[in-house]
């Protein structure tokens, strides 16, 4: 409460007056003030709101010139094999029907053996995934040793698990190697943590896990590994709209992760063509 009262939150009036606003357009103006140095302290903290995707839906319904859609996807997918981990991501951005961006990178270098990816909102993820190489930078430099995968992926479930109910949307990845071999958790907006040897995250994930289901063995070469993962975002881009352009693979070994490629979706799509798992 002493570091609220210096950063200037003093109340929960903005969270009061969330709950008992009227839907007007003059109400979205009050609300949406120029920041400046005097009042930025009282918002940045906290949001005006006590739950900001369930007000945004409702001004959305009564005013014609707000349009503000919470309808993401995407395809992200990690998975252990006898040479480490591979990660792989697709790298476009929608917002309901409208495709934002066609080069967002999904997966996030963390620090050299560590990796996150991004699926859900990608500010929460982004943000959320650089305060987390925050921490682990703090953790090497307090007790001259890497963090270990479950610890940050711990650190990163703690944090979201604070701020559940108040509309995070995050999907991510932890992706890393340290003195117990390659790790892999999933780590949700509500603070899940589940560790395992295969995830695929987004709303293509059902295309990519039936490439996936029927490709994986554990002991299987790199190059296996790299051609799964690849025609694994090749099928869900294919399949799923708000999926697709970029595929970015990258490979998780004991010396650190390394990138392995960048190239567009559409030009595998002709390599793939009559491949019979592929189905295209």
């Amino acid at each position: 409460m002493a570091l609220a009262n210096v950063l200037g939150f003093k109340s929960n009036d903005a969270f009061n007056r969330s709950l008992q606003c009227e839907k007007t357009d003059d109400h979205i103006d009050e609300f949406c003030p120029k920041l400046n140095i005097e009042n930025i302290a009282q918002f940045i903290t906290l949001p005006p709101y006590a739950d900001p995707a369930k007000y945004l839906k409702m001004i959305n319904e009564n005013v014609d010139r707000v349009r503000i859609q919470f309808l993401k996807g995407t395809t992200t997918l990690a998975f252990k094999f006898r040479n480490g981990v591979m990660v792989a991501v697709d790298s476009r951005a929608t917002a309901g029907g409208f495709i934002a961006s066609g080069e967002v990178k999904k997966i996030i270098e963390i620090n050299p053996y560590l990796l996150g990816t991004m699926a859900g909102g990608a500010a929460d993820c982004a943000f959320w995934e650089r305060v987390l190489a925050r921490h682990c930078r703090i953790y090497e430099l307090r007790n001259k040793e890497k963090i270990s995968v479950a610890a940050a992926s711990k650190i990163l479930a703690n944090m979201v698990f604070e701020y559940r109910g108040m509309g995070l949307s995050m999907g991510t990845m932890i992706i890393g190697w340290d003195k117990r071999g390659p790790g892999l958790y999933m780590v949700s907006d509500d603070g899940e943590r589940i560790s395992d040897n295969l995830f695929s995250v987004g709303s293509g994930s059902i295309y990519a896990y039936s490439i996936l289901d029927a490709g994986y063995k554990y002991e299987m070469s790199t190059a296996d590994a790299i051609d799964l993962a690849r025609r694994a975002i090749v099928h869900a881009a294919h399949r799923d709209a708000a999926s697709g352009n970029i595929v970015r693979i990258y490979h998780m070994k004991e010396t650190g992760w390394e990138k392995i490629e960048e190239k567009d979706t559409n030009d595998y799509m002709y390599q793939y063509r009559g491949d019979k798992t592929m189905n295209f």
